[in-house]
């Protein structure tokens, strides 16, 4: 796969992708809000802005507590999918926006949440926006879905299979950010909880969850059927009574702004 992939811009990466990501990335575990409500006193009811809402996996779980949620996203097929699923609820406000530039008023909202999201973003440029949007005493919850490799035997293989065929992007871990970078920009008042998180995934989902990943190949690339084959000799080896399970540490990131 050419690394020409990761030069890709961030707002373009996944519109290629939004079936899978759809139907294939893990969601949340629900402790997740209330960590939110205990940690950040995140309230039914208030306003709520989901900036890099992708498909609108965490959105929903903020709907589902009550709150307004502005779902920010740029990537167009992804914001039409979000809105395709959720524009029944009443409370659900879907924007185009980006995170350095959501467009939202200034101190319009609660409280901003990135799942899955944040590393795509320019850091300062971005808090410096969630600073404006956000009244005082908001909060803002980065949150990542992070693989163990060490979980299980099935995520060790994953973890070969991403960064025998994955592009620089995978190999060098981008996917998440560090701690003490994270600390650099939030503040000695920055609180990390984290979370034990499973995804059951039969034979097409295990491939829908690697071909969601954009430092993967898609079919018709180099090395995708290769790819595809040592994926399903972990799945092989590793799957009972038809389903693998992938581990996750859900780690949500807590600071006041």
């Amino acid at each position: 796969m050419s690394n020409d992939d990761d030069a890709m811009l961030p707002t373009e990466r996944f519109s290629n992708r939004v079936d899978d990501y759809e139907k294939y990335r893990p969601s949340y575990p629900k402790d997740v809000m209330h960590v939110l409500s205990r940690e950040a006193k995140l309230k039914p009811g208030a306003v709520v802005a989901d900036v890099g809402s992708g498909t609108g996996i965490f959105t929903e779980l903020l709907l589902d507590h009550g709150n307004t949620v502005y779902a920010v996203e740029p990537n167009e097929p992804m914001r039409l999918a979000a809105e395709h699923r959720l524009h029944r609820r009443a409370n659900f406000i879907s924007v185009n926006g980006t995170a350095e530039a959501t467009t939202l008023a200034d101190k319009s909202v609660d409280a901003v949440v990135c799942a899955q999201a944040f590393h795509w973003f320019d850091h300062k440029k971005t808090l410096a926006e969630f600073k404006r949007i956000t009244r005082r005493g908001g909060f803002v919850a980065l949150i990542w879905n992070a693989r163990i490799p060490t979980s299980s035997p099935m995520n060790a293989d994953y973890e070969r299979v991403v960064h025998t065929f994955g592009t620089d992007f995978a190999r060098a871990g981008k996917e998440l950010v560090s701690t003490a970078h994270l600390h650099e920009l939030l503040g000695r008042s920055m609180k990390l909880c984290t979370l034990h998180n499973e995804q059951a995934l039969d034979w097409p989902g295990l491939r829908g969850r690697i071909q969601s990943a954009s430092y993967m190949p898609m079919p018709g690339q180099a090395r995708f059927d290769e790819m595809i084959a040592a994926l399903r000799q972990a799945f092989d080896a590793h799957q009972q009574d038809g389903v693998v399970r992938l581990i996750y540490d859900t780690r949500v990131y807590l600071a006041r702004l």
